[in-house]
Formats: C-alpha cells, structure tokens, sequence
C-alpha cells in the first residue's frame, strides 16, 4: 500500500479547506491596533504604549499571512491564480500598506521631531486598515461571484476590476480587545470606548450582510452527482444559480449553525465584557467571533471556494480545485511537523511577554530639566508568571541628567552590565 493512501483524496481536500478556514480565522488584532493607532493614543507617549503592546509579537503573526498565502499555491493553485491575477490591484495595495508596518515600528522615533512621529504614525493607521478593507472586500466578492471564465484548455480569464464594500469592524473590535489587556489608564480607557462601538458595528454589519445575502444575491448549487475523489477538473460539473442557495448547507446540516451563532454572541460577549472588565475574557470573546464569521462565510458557500459570476460551471470547488492527492499528502506530514513548533513558539513568546505595557518615570525627587531637554521615559512591559526575575533584572533606569555630569548609581551599572 502506498504511504499517501492512507488517507482518500476526499479527506485530505476537505483538511485543507479546513486548514484554509484556519489560516484566515488566525489573529487580526495587530491591524486593528494599527487602526486604532491615531486614536486610543493622544500624546506621543500614549501611542508608543500602543505601539509596544505589537512591538514584540507583530513579526511572527505575520507567519501565518505567509503560510496561508504559500497553503493556497500548493493545495490549491487555479485558487492562487484567479486570486492574485484577478486581484492583483488589491493584492498590490494589500503589499504597499504591509511594507508601512516595518517602515514605521523602525523610522518612527529616529528623529524627535512631533509632525514626523505623527506621520509616521497615520502611515501604521494605513498598514492596519487597507488589509483589513481589502480582506473584507475580498470575502464580500466571494459571495457576490467573481468575474472570472476557464476555456476548453482550462485556462484562466478574468474580466473584472476592484470593487466590493468595506469592512474593518471585526479587527477593530480585535484589536480594541488586545489594548485593554494589555495597556491602563487613559489608553485601556479609550480602546474600550471605541471597542464597544466596533462590537456593536460587527454585530449589526454581520446581520444586514447576512440579511441582504438572503433577499437580494443568488447562491451557486451543483447540479447532479459530484466524485470527491475526481481529478481536478473544474469543467466537468454543472453550476445553477438559485436563490437563497448560500443557506443550503444551515438546513441540511443543523450543526453550521454554531458558526453564525459563534460570530454573534463572540461580538455581543465583547460588548458585555467591556463593560464589566474582563480583560482576558474579552480577547477570548472577540477570537470566538472571528472565527465564527469567517467560517460562517466558508461553510454557506462549501463545497464552493471561489464562484464566478460570468460562468457558473467554472466555480472553483474544494472536490475539482486542489492539487493531487500526492502533493497535499506531502503538504499534511509537513504541516503536521512544523505548524505544532510555530505555534508553541508563539504560546511561549506570548507567555514571556505577558503583562500590561505601561509608562514609568525613575527620578529622584523632582527632576531638573534644562532647556530644550525631556525627561526621559522607559516604557517596559510588566513581567509575567514565565518571565520571573529575567525580565525583572532587565529592567533599565533611565537617570536625568544631573548638570551636564551624567552620573549614574553604582547599583545601576551593576544592574546594567549584568543584562
């Protein structure tokens, strides 16, 4: 018996839909901290709280961006074509917005100048909410149909450009979450304020989209019988549009309906927890209503992961799009190695660096300021049940200083040298 046919192709397709599911339901929360930038922080040093509440972990929850990207060109390349062809303008703006993130966390405090730290701080704004637009929009096309046709030979034509309706309030309200766990004060005061507002815009955007997807925007449904286990051939199935067929799924199988339920009350809970401070439960919350939404969306269109609206018969489905059985075999033994260290990295970077980000002055008594000086300001993150004295030795004391002589306590440079 070949080692790949342990498993039947039907399986490892709909594995990697679920995987795919998985990928776009993962994190979120620092673009909507990007978002929130301008506005959960009124002073410099309020928004380099927020800054440094991602500062540590952004990088690595870029991981799964790329790891979902690379999972859609080897399970399911005629997906990776029509996506980055077809929206190749989004993509580009997509790009553009996520190279400002880097740009801005590195160049932001090179120079003391407020106007340059404003700037580039609308620039971080613009690296969290053009994904988080164009994502919105991207999913919004799947469910509208996206103008796309296959020829005899299988080739792809696409004739449509860059539409759709935006939709930031989920990741706001992500992000929102995240600031109230991990800062106080002034900034947690403000993020829950506009965190309670997004919650209330996600529940309402997530019902009137669902609303009018049930009285205006026709469904495709497979005519006829379907080989889960066919070759990859797009062409070889009969499409009809029927309406309301994008709720087939919730009649026939009664347990999708947790996924819409997930994605309303995740979004009230928040709403709820705001109000009575529970922090961890809040960010808990707001991952339950992301991934209820997001896979509402995939389990009313399955087995459809991309329809066209100019030829039914070419939708991309999970049954006739992948790539062969061999290949996603291949792609599972290596996810099942590597995806378990990537996510218990994360969980121990995440633990080490648990604790709230807050502002802290050292001085003695009232500090002496000369002109045209700042007192200085360290920010530190507080340290967490696995960081234990490590994180506490690494604390650093910023000292004024004290006429020009710059004199530092003995205990300090002990302290310093000994990191």
């Amino acid at each position: 018996m070949i080692l790949h046919e342990l498993l039947t192709y039907e399986t490892l397709r709909a594995i990697w839909w679920v995987l795919l599911i998985g990928f776009a339901a993962t994190d979120g929360f620092d673009l909507g901290v990007g978002m929130l930038l301008p506005f959960a922080g009124q002073t410099d040093p309020e928004r380099r709280i927020v800054i440094n509440t991602i500062g540590p972990v952004w990088e690595g929850n870029q991981v799964w961006l790329v790891l979902g990207s690379g999972a859609i060109l080897a399970a399911w390349p005629p997906l990776y074509a029509v996506s980055f062809s077809g929206f190749y303008l989004a993509m580009f703006a997509i790009l553009a917005a996520l190279i400002l993130r880097p740009v801005g966390f590195k160049y932001r405090s090179k120079r003391e100048s407020a106007r340059w730290r404003r700037n580039w701080d609308w620039a971080l704004f613009i690296g969290g909410f053009v994904p988080s637009l164009i994502f919105g929009v991207a999913v919004g096309n799947l469910l509208l149909g996206v103008p796309f046709w296959l020829g005899s030979d299988l080739r792809i034509f696409y004739d449509g450009g860059f539409c759709g309706l935006p939709s930031v309030a989920m990741l706001a309200m992500h992000g929102a979450a995240w600031l109230v766990l991990k800062t106080s004060g002034p900034v947690a005061g403000r993020a829950r304020r506009f965190g309670r507002w997004a919650a209330m815009a996600t529940v309402l955007l997530y019902a009137a989209g669902g609303l009018a997807l049930w009285l205006f925007v026709d469904g495709d449904r497979i005519a006829g019988a379907v080989d889960p286990n066919g070759p990859s051939n797009p062409l070889a199935k009969t499409v009809e549009l029927a309406p309301g067929a994008w709720f087939a799924n919730y009649a026939a199988h009664s347990w999708m309906l947790a996924a819409p339920a997930f994605g309303f009350l995740g979004a009230l809970g928040v709403l709820w927890s705001l109000k009575t401070g529970r922090e961890v439960r809040t960010l808990l919350l707001s991952k339950l209503a992301i991934f209820g939404i997001i896979s509402s969306v995939g389990l009313s269109m399955f087995p459809f992961i991309l329809p066209s609206s100019v030829m039914p018969g070419a939708s991309l489905t999970v049954w006739d799009a992948s790539s062969s059985h061999l290949t996603l075999f291949i792609m599972l033994v290596c996810t099942g190695i590597f995806l378990p260290i990537i996510a218990t990295y994360a969980a121990w970077a995440y633990r080490v660096l648990w604790g709230k980000v807050e502002e802290k002055e050292h001085h003695r008594g009232r500090p002496r300021l000369l002109k045209g000086q700042q007192r200085n300001v360290v920010f530190r993150m507080d340290p967490g049940p696995a960081a234990g004295r490590h994180l506490r030795g690494a604390e650093r004391d910023v000292v004024r200083d004290d006429g020009g002589q710059g004199r530092r306590r003995a205990g300090q440079r002990k302290r310093l040298n000994g990191r």
